[in-house]
């Protein structure tokens, strides 16, 4: 008998719409011999079911289940798909446990934590995680320009603390495009992290559960044609993302030692993408991300291939995974 699984997709944030080609992907790979597979999209206007004729079915909140001919469907497993809220910050993972319904991302203390990135800064450094100099601001905060040049130094990043993809993200040159920046951070979240610009090589590092076994996967080297690694850098081909990373064997040995005990410090499962920079030869997190972008093009699905693994079995090891908790 073939195991349901909703692979739910879309979500509240800016990031929606490379969260549906991230759950789509996943629905075109995964084995459908072996999986009757449901497409979910989140929204906060609705959740509803979509099928292969884009016809919509609601979806019961109460138990998370559909109804289809009179036929009321029950899923065994969710796949998470989303990036952002309100797949990423714990919400639905506080949810399905509450239901009992297993899913392939991180617990929902996990999901909370890393998606803000003060607050994950602040868990780390006790262990020795080396992160770049910051500066906090909330909105209404005062925002006073002197002090945030003398702590942070110039250029620096104004960043929007609880968002992804770039989104809400500057560097600054000048302290008087500070409020700028500022404001636009405040676009996407109420929290603003300022940091200061790390010069160094950028490399991503994937780390997953897989078949049962943390695994570091093959690293990639960020080279953005931008000023830094943002949107357009990411989705629209303005980057280079060289797998695996030009990097020197030691380079190599530290940032995956890093990733990997930054992974068990947290006790994560599924799969996470954290990001370094180098500075004279010392790995420099900038953040880690719990549900990272899976479309072909993506960094993980490129690192997953260089070590040999297949879309479907990386997507079908997420299943049995988060199956064989309850097993």
């Amino acid at each position: 008998m073939k195991t349901n699984i909703a692979i739910i997709m879309g979500g509240h944030s800016s990031e929606y719409q490379i969260s549906l080609k991230s759950g789509n992907v996943v629905y075109n790979y995964l084995d459908k011999n072996k999986f009757n597979l449901y497409r979910v999209h989140i929204f906060q206007e609705k959740w509803v079911y979509v099928d292969d004729q884009n016809n919509e079915y609601d979806v019961n909140r109460h138990n998370f289940s559909i109804k289809i001919d009179g036929e009321t469907i029950l899923f065994d497993c969710v796949f998470n798909a989303i990036h952002g809220s309100p797949g990423e910050d714990g919400l639905l993972q506080a949810y399905f446990q509450l239901l009992g319904i297993p899913q392939t991302s991180c617990n929902y203390y996990q999901a909370a934590l890393t998606f803000n990135k003060r607050d994950l800064l602040s868990v780390l450094k006790p262990y020795g995680i080396k992160s770049a100099t910051s500066y906090y601001l909330n909105l209404g905060d005062d925002i006073n320009a002197d002090a945030i040049v003398d702590k942070v130094g110039l250029p620096c990043f104004v960043k929007a603390n609880k968002a992804g993809s770039s989104f809400g993200i500057s560097k600054v040159y000048e302290k008087e495009k500070l409020e700028a920046a500022i404001e636009k951070a405040f676009k996407e979240d109420e929290e603003v992290l300022i940091e200061t610009f790390l010069d160094g090589i950028e490399v991503s590092v994937g780390v997953i559960t897989y078949k049962g076994e943390i695994k570091v996967l093959p690293i990639t080297e960020i080279v953005s044609e931008n000023d830094f690694f943002d949107y357009e850098a990411k989705y629209e081909g303005k980057s280079q993302e060289i797998t695996p990373a030009r990097i020197s064997p030691s380079q190599e040995q530290k940032v995956t030692e890093t990733a990997k005990r930054i992974y068990t410090i947290l006790k994560m499962k599924g799969f996470s993408r954290s990001e370094f920079i180098f500075i004279d030869d010392e790995p420099y997190m900038l953040e880690v991300n719990t549900t990272p972008g899976l479309t072909v093009e993506s960094i993980l699905p490129q690192q997953a291939n260089v070590a040999g693994i297949s879309l479907s079995e990386l997507f079908e090891s997420a299943i049995n995974e988060a199956l064989s908790e309850i097993r």
